[in-house]
């Protein structure tokens, strides 16, 4: 928070008059809307993966000298970590079309019309927005290809599929996988793939012209993907005739653009909606069943419902076995609600829950002894990052104390430090959580094991259990101090 107030301070010149934390998405991006003296506002973001920072910054300035509706990125941060960006305000596509949701997809004139204004600017940043644009930029690759949608496909089968216990035939699905991985490869019709268009990442001007956002994720791609994406976004619950109105909006504009078969565009459809809903549904198993995050165990039903509708259309999946695949799950997710089926994960997820232990410790008395068996973990030295105990005030605190919570954390280097951990504990801790290990370990050194490192040990171990929902241990061990989160 403190790196954040610095990079708005050398900015604007002045402080902030206050930053709140807003919610997030589906990714581990944190934002911030800054208000200034004068009442005005902009957005802060903090992202711990420089590339993905570093391509939205490429993307947004892009998009500002075409003169699309995206957000204008003011300043960034020497490191990389943070920026500050112009604010779109509060009001999302998604939140605008809540009562036709509640009210099972019956939409008024007035949502039609958002709908209307959205779809019609999706071939602007598509079309438009690939002129000039730099796809080498683009992360983590530059364009979608066949071996993006065989990792895709198995995404699906390896966080999803599994999880739910249907057996089948790996070879014969995988044959499955690569005929359709040769068929949506094959689209001619490209242009810069937005990749996340949905509602949620549409914001609404004062005069509900739609802005668009978090498109880091974007790249050089079939140009139906988007479409689909939104058009078929589990929750959304748009009726089949809503459907159609908007797909023919599209075609009318993405045709100011590119000459297009008009009936080809529209038979291929049916394969997009397929492997979108197989790719989101990929998603909701991993962010629902193993990081067990409410809105993607929300999200699922929705999904089976719309998938089970699609393979009514023999055209949606000219593949046998995977229809007969899908099928059986279907069968099996309606059987048990997906609050039920993380039980079933254990089956795919190893032995059980993983436990996280984090100790903190000084060196001068040697790096805490592993009690699983499994060898230990992870060890950091803390001692490079400026110590609190050199001073008189905190030589009888330790690192819990908001004393020395505030000098840390005004100095900057241990947060600097954390970041770096943070990525390191996140990545390893999802591995360990898919592959089913029960135990993992975090400690953390410092001279007298008092101030930096118990300040770390208790950062991650907050950080790992609000993020995961994991056990997490923490013992101070030189403070003869110990806690568990459950």
């Amino acid at each position: 928070m403190e790196l954040l107030r610095k990079l708005y301070r050398d900015y604007s010149h002045e402080d902030a008059a206050d930053i709140v934390q807003i919610p997030g998405g589906g990714s581990n991006r944190q934002y911030y809307r800054i208000t200034a003296r004068d009442g005005s506002t902009m957005i802060g973001a903090v992202g711990n993966n420089l590339d993905e920072n570093r391509t939205f910054c490429y993307l947004a300035h892009h998009f500002e000298e075409r003169g699309l509706p995206m957000p204008r990125v003011l300043a960034v941060s020497e490191d990389g970590f943070r920026y500050l960006q112009t604010d779109l305000g509060n009001r999302s596509l998604f939140q605008a079309l809540e009562c036709g949701r509640k009210a099972g997809g019956k939409y008024g004139t007035v949502d039609i019309e958002l709908l209307r204004r959205t779809i019609c600017r999706l071939p602007d940043i598509q079309i438009d927005g690939m002129e000039g644009l730099d796809f080498d930029q683009c992360y983590p690759q530059r364009e979608m290809d066949r071996t993006n949608v065989m990792f895709d496909l198995n995404y699906f089968k390896y966080c999803f599929l599994k999880a739910t216990g249907v057996e089948f035939h790996e070879m014969k699905l995988e044959e499955c996988f690569r005929k359709m991985a040769d068929d949506l490869s094959g689209e001619s019709v490209r242009g810069f793939m937005y990749r996340d268009f949905q509602a949620r990442n549409v914001m609404l001007d004062a005069e509900d012209n739609p802005t668009f956002i978090d498109f880091q994720g974007g790249r050089l791609g079939p140009v139906q993907y988007d479409l689909v994406s939104f058009l078929w976004q589990a929750s959304a619950l748009y009726p089949d005739e809503l459907r159609k109105e908007l797909i023919s909006v599209y075609i009318c504009s993405l045709k100011r653009y590119v000459d297009i078969n008009e009936d080809a565009f529209r038979n291929s459809l049916p394969r997009w909606v397929l492997f979108r809903l197989l790719q989101v549904l990929g998603a909701y198993g991993f962010r629902g069943y193993f990081e067990r995050k409410k809105h993607f165990l929300d999200s699922i039903a929705p999904a089976i419902d719309n998938l089970d509708i699609l393979l009514q259309n023999l055209d949606a999946c000219p593949y046998p076995y995977l229809r007969q695949v899908l099928t059986s799950m279907i069968a099996k997710c309606k059987e048990k609600p997906a609050t039920s089926l993380t039980a079933s994960v254990s089956k795919y997820d190893g032995r059980g829950s993983l436990v996280v232990r984090v100790f903190s410790f000084s060196y001068k008395k040697g790096i805490p002894q592993d009690t699983s068996g499994n060898g230990g973990g992870y060890v950091f030295d803390c001692r490079s990052t400026h110590n609190p105990g050199r001073y008189e005030p905190y030589k009888g605190i330790n690192g819990l104390n908001p004393a020395v919570i505030r000098f840390l954390e005004d100095d900057g280097e241990i947060l600097t430090f954390l970041e770096s951990v943070y990525k390191l504990a996140d990545a390893h801790v999802e591995r360990y959580m898919k592959r089913g290990f029960t135990d993992l370990m975090f400690c953390f050194g410092c001279t007298g094991g008092q101030h930096r490192s118990v300040y770390c040990a208790q950062h991650l171990a907050e950080h790992l259990h609000s993020k995961y929902g994991i056990k997490v241990i923490i013992n101070h061990r030189e403070q003869n101090i110990n806690q568990t989160l459950e």
